[in-house]
């Protein structure tokens, strides 16, 4: 298979989870024989040709001059680029942004939309935005040849509000096996055990400022963030005010999947405010990590941990968990259990089999399809020439 992958930033990975899925996908399908492209901006620091035998097309991104309608002309970029290549299947993650170029989709190409989170739900976003992201989502379902769904909830919700049937092919994480790193714990001034984690976007739908309510009434509690605040004028904000408290730590965004993995691990909890969207990356590295976790209260997150996790709904929740004496030896049978999820379920080469046989079927259906419609002209036109 020739296969496009268009939506992401970019890779290798310097920004977030369908950039992390994109790397993880593209190279292992390489692996596999299959030829993978995939789009980038032009501002990406990586700026080579090929990624661990993936393809990388660098295209013209003016976000970071103009703002969010920059995203927009990178899409069609992307999008306009690809209708030159000689792309079986493309793979479109999220929709946000590129639908509204549906139409200049190559119609050689089958397109697969990842349909990612319910995108007009999100806080961060005006009502202006969010009622255009409704239309968003419809085209996205309208002009794609399939849907993946990587969460059940997100599943059902495009079966409910448009009667399709999406695949459910979930994001994927590697288990992590510790190594003793002191050194990068000395530098954030935190002891393995006696520092509670969240790893996330600086957005208000991941609770970051409920935390940091929380924790500020908390001085004798360590709370690193890790994520890059410089990248949202939300971020910006809570850290000129947050950043003074003294059991307050933000460490920006951290990319070395080594250095993030040893902060999960040897964290005390591991909050994931993760309030809309489908199945996030982060929590299920923090699966993997052995951590454990507390996770915003939604049928997202639940249907992922299940019962092996604590839960919040507002920040009285936090101050009372956070507060009290807790140990991770004691909750073993969660770990165990969210480890073997990782293991059974969220495996990636376990999810790259999965749609690569989604992908291999839907192309032999297309061709099918093609076939039969090549056999029925010559039968239409002699029945013409009959009644003639």
């Amino acid at each position: 298979m020739n296969i496009g992958i268009i939506g992401t930033r970019g890779i290798p990975n310097h920004y977030g989870g369908f950039e992390q899925f994109a790397e993880i996908f593209a190279c292992n399908m390489v692996k596999k024989g299959h030829r993978v492209t995939v789009y980038s901006s032009h501002t990406h620091p990586y700026k080579e040709s090929q990624f661990g035998g993936v393809h990388i097309i660098h295209c013209k991104d003016p976000e970071h001059r103009i703002g969010t309608f920059g995203q927009f002309i990178y899409d069609y970029n992307c999008i306009k680029d690809a209708g030159v290549r000689d792309f079986d299947l493309i793979l479109q993650l999220g929709y946000t942004s590129s639908t509204i170029w549906s139409w200049l989709f190559p119609k050689s190409a089958l397109l697969v939309t990842n349909m990612d989170g319910l995108e007009w739900r999100r806080s961060k976003y005006r009502k202006p935005v969010q009622w255009f992201l409704k239309f968003a989502e419809k085209w996205g379902v309208r002009y794609s040849d399939h849907l993946i769904a990587d969460s059940k909830g997100i599943q059902a919700y495009l079966h409910e509000k448009y009667r399709v049937n999406a695949s459910y092919v979930p994001y994927g994480a590697i288990e992590y096996f510790p190594e003793k790193k002191p050194s990068l714990l000395k530098k954030y001034g935190i002891i393995a055990g006696q520092y509670d984690l969240v790893v996330a976007r600086f957005e208000p739908e991941n609770n970051i400022e409920t935390f940091l309510k929380a924790y500020v009434q908390m001085p004798e509690r360590k709370f690193l963030l890790v994520g890059n605040y410089n990248d949202t004028r939300f971020g910006k904000r809570v850290y000129a005010r947050y950043a003074p408290v003294s059991n307050i730590i933000f460490a920006n965004g951290i990319y070395d999947n080594e250095k993030l993995n040893t902060l999960r691990y040897n964290s005390r909890i591991y909050f994931h405010g993760h309030s809309v969207g489908g199945t996030n990356p982060s929590l299920l590295e923090a699966m993997a990590c052995r951590t454990l976790i507390c996770a915003h209260k939604n049928q997202f997150n639940a249907s992922i941990l299940q019962g092996n996790a604590f839960y919040f709904t507002e920040e009285k929740d936090i101050l009372q968990l956070a507060g009290e004496l807790i140990d991770k030896r004691d909750y073993q049978d969660w770990i165990g259990t969210n480890i073997q999820a990782i293991r059974e379920l969220y495996n990636w080469d376990v999810i790259t089999d999965q749609l690569e046989a989604h992908f291999i079927k839907w192309l032999k259906e297309r061709s099918a399809h093609l076939v039969r419609q090549e056999m029925a002209v010559p039968v239409l036109l002699t029945q013409t020439i009959k009644q003639g």
